[in-house]
């Protein structure tokens, strides 16, 4: 089934089966977001637990994701 399909589907439902089709989604989209980050959230502890945690600025962080060790061109 494409997008396009379930599109149409959703467009011969009654407007208020629209509605509660799109608060259902929202909800467990908002739920899927929550366990994301509580699943950040662990590895993060666990990370400062085994001390291999990284701490710094948002230049630091930009340095280290393009694999500089001088952001000095950053600002």
């Amino acid at each position: 089934m494409t997008v396009q399909d379930i599109v149409k589907s959703i467009e011969r439902l009654s407007i208020e089966d629209q509605e509660k089709l799109f608060k259902v989604i929202c909800q467990r989209r908002i739920q899927q977001r929550e366990a994301e980050i509580l699943a950040s959230r662990e590895e993060l502890k666990q990370d400062i637990s085994d001390r291999t945690a990284r701490r710094g600025n948002v230049h630091d962080l930009i340095a280290d994701l393009l694999g500089d060790d001088d952001a000095s061109y950053l600002g």
